[in-house]
């Protein structure tokens, strides 16, 4: 298939189409979730909870009535959706549990306090099994361990040892307490037991450059954080696995105007190219992104489509951010316009609008008030907030 060109805005709508973030809802309610992370492949987890945890924003963004209640539903009661290992700690589909046996495999070859911890991880999982759940204040193991980021208890280490090897699953969370429940009890077994699909280590690789593919919507053949948990992945690798894929016809090489280097979408995604080439306009939606969202996994490719620069900066210096603690960018039609800064006060029931920073190329238009106003009550319901306290009125 020749190259495709794309002018800049078609580039923009393209990737905002294949995220569901332009246009009328594509996504909505239970099943909307579920569609959207079986697109996507999966949803990155961060525990930090300011305005939404970053799952939550990124899915508030999409589906149509998502609530919270409906992620911890689908992920606990209903266990369509796992919370385990892809870029990071993500949330994926339950399906995709074999196609990480590899992943969960390498765990156990690398565990750190081998010996305290096989001591007794029987023993822990048989009070998991007794109780049905258990967290580590439940696991009166208290003897410290080495860990991989601090000294911990050993209860602690054990837990997250036979998690990572997928012995355990989170059967619940409390805040940020994870409740352990061993695997065989809640996968189905023909899912546990499932051969890994890919069977070699190229081809799981070439099914994760794929999925991130899809993930972001294109992706270049460069370093990247959209390549982040594809363990051992070289550069060299990472080039022969983009030819082969090329040469297959399962993805699209497209050239974006004034951009020196080629973006490759799926090959499943040339109807979103056909749209974007025949079509001018689309309905606009103002939306605040998550920080970790997916189509923001390589901000290198964010400023060159959209000429916005974003950078979380929830872990620089105070003396040193150029904006704030955990800042949302916010899109606008095919455009982010700027970004914001809430804080939900779950004691008060308030959403506080802190502060918002509007791009200097945005016009300050009584309409443009509107949309972010409109965004923000959006916001409030979300976040299950009775009143706003805002700074925005008209700018």
């Amino acid at each position: 298939m020749n190259t495709i060109k794309l002018t800049n805005k078609q580039a923009r709508h393209f990737i905002l189409l294949k995220q569901g973030l332009i246009d009328e809802h594509k996504f909505n309610g239970e099943q909307g979730v579920c569609d959207y992370i079986r697109q996507a492949g999966c949803i990155q987890f961060d525990p930090i909870d300011v305005c939404g945890k970053n799952p939550e924003l990124v899915l508030q963004s999409r589906v149509d009535g998502f609530t919270k209640d409906m992620l911890y539903k689908l992920l606990y009661i209903d266990r369509r959706l796992i919370d385990h290992f892809d870029k990071n700690m993500s949330i994926f589909s339950i399906e995709d549990w074999k196609y990480f046996s590899r992943k969960r495999t390498a765990y156990k070859q690398q565990v750190r306090s081998k010996a305290q911890i096989d001591e007794v991880a029987e023993e822990i999982k048989a009070i998991i099994k007794e109780r049905g759940f258990a967290s580590s204040k439940d696991v009166n193991f208290k003897e410290q361990v080495d860990w991989y980021w601090s000294p911990t208890t050993l209860s602690r280490a054990v837990l997250e040892t036979l998690y990572f090897q997928g012995d355990l699953i989170v059967h619940h969370k409390e805040g940020t307490i994870k409740h352990y429940a061993l695997a065989s009890e809640y996968i189905p077994e023909e899912m546990l037991n499932a051969g890994d699909p890919n069977l070699t280590q190229e081809q799981y690789w070439e099914w994760l450059i794929l999925r991130r593919i899809g993930a972001v919507g294109m992706l270049w053949n460069k370093p990247s954080d959209a390549w982040l948990g594809i363990d051992g992945l070289k550069s060299a690798n990472r080039n022969n696995i983009f030819n082969k894929l090329k040469s297959e016809g399962k993805i699209i090489e497209i050239q974006v105007e004034d951009i020196h280097n080629s973006f490759y979408c799926l090959l499943e995604d040339k109807n979103l190219v056909d749209i974007v080439l025949n079509r001018d306009s689309f309905t606009e939606r103002t939306e605040f992104i998550a920080p970790l969202d997916n189509m923001l996994w390589d901000r290198n490719i964010i400023e060159k489509i959209f000429n916005f620069e974003y950078r979380w900066e929830i872990y620089t210096p105070v003396d040193k951010r150029k904006y704030g603690y955990y800042v949302l960018p916010v899109l606008s039609g095919d455009r982010f316009i700027g970004r914001i800064e809430i804080i939900n006060d779950k004691k008060l029931k308030q959403l506080t609008v802190k502060n918002l920073w509007l791009e200097e190329t945005v016009d300050s238009a009584t309409e443009l008030s509107e949309r972010i106003n409109n965004c923000v009550e959006s916001f409030a319901k979300f976040n299950n907030c009775d009143r706003i306290d805002s700074l925005i009125t008209k700018f």
